[in-house]
């Protein structure tokens, strides 16, 4: 999976994130599918633009355990093209998008590859963040330590039924920010936001300084503003990949994002 020539320069993710919530800003990050298109790159730059704090973008896979129906047509959609996580860290190698950039992916990607090779490339894609969602705690502690050494923050997920003893080692063992799942399921936009997600995110903050994100289900600038009232800001991502799979120029997408940036304004 090596990706080759000089390696990229990342915006680190934690210093970053942490830089702008303390300066009095609500956290963007929206998310694109890596290789859904030909023109991927230029979703990345637009969101970056459009006032994105930090953008992930998902390495596809054939299997997915989180996604729901958008994020899974839209990952179908890049394999049919032939991408493959190589390919999208060469395209973002010459990216310079001036936010800090975050894979997510299954545990399987990166264990295929190896922990230490994985966290290695995507330092060299100039990536400084990654999100697996299915690899349990207790089986992170590797991972989390090749990231480390890589300079890649091992970004670690919160639930609403997560018990309070293991939030709280998650809050601890988490680098670059705490991703707050703010409902049971699978990912997609959704009309209205569950009550438990104030919960949650007041329970993430109390359990570390890290910045709590919100993700699952944000799809209107509304809802963004809502939601982190509670946090200190939201992943955006069913509802973005749904503009560009029914065929969306990156501008038009990244419209979304700067209204979802005043929405959290």
């Amino acid at each position: 999976m090596t990706a080759t020539g000089a390696p990229a320069v990342g915006v680190p993710l934690q210093a970053h994130l942490c830089a702008r919530r303390d300066e009095g800003h609500k956290l963007l990050v929206p998310y694109v599918t890596g290789g859904i298109d030909g023109d991927w790159v230029d979703l990345v730059r637009a969101f970056a633009d459009a006032g994105a704090d930090a953008i992930e973008i998902g390495l596809p896979f054939s299997d997915p355990v989180m996604d729901g129906p958008t994020i899974q047509e839209a990952s179908q959609r890049a394999l049919q093209r032939g991408t493959t996580p190589r390919s999208i860290l060469a395209d973002l190698r010459g990216a310079d998008v001036g936010v800090p950039l975050v894979v997510m992916t299954y545990a399987n990607i990166a264990h295929q590859a190896g922990w230490e090779r994985f966290a290695n490339d995507l330092a060299g894609a100039g990536i400084t963040g990654a999100i697996l969602p299915d690899l349990p705690l207790e089986e992170s502690g590797p991972w989390e330590a090749a990231a480390s050494a890589a300079g890649v923050d091992a970004v670690l997920l919160a639930a609403p039924v997560t018990p309070d003893e293991r939030l709280a080692e998650l809050g601890r063992r988490s680098r670059g920010f705490l991703y707050a799942v703010t409902v049971m399921g699978v990912t997609g936009a959704r009309t209205s936001l569950s009550d438990a997600a104030a919960v949650l995110a007041r329970r993430c903050k109390a359990s570390t300084d890290l910045p709590v994100l919100l993700g699952f289900g944000v799809s209107t600038p509304a809802q963004a503003g809502e939601l982190a009232a509670h946090g200190d800001g939201v992943i955006v991502a069913s509802a973005l990949m749904r503009l560009v799979l029914d065929g969306a120029m990156p501008a038009d997408v990244a419209r979304l994002v700067a209204d979802l940036r005043t929405g959290l304004d």
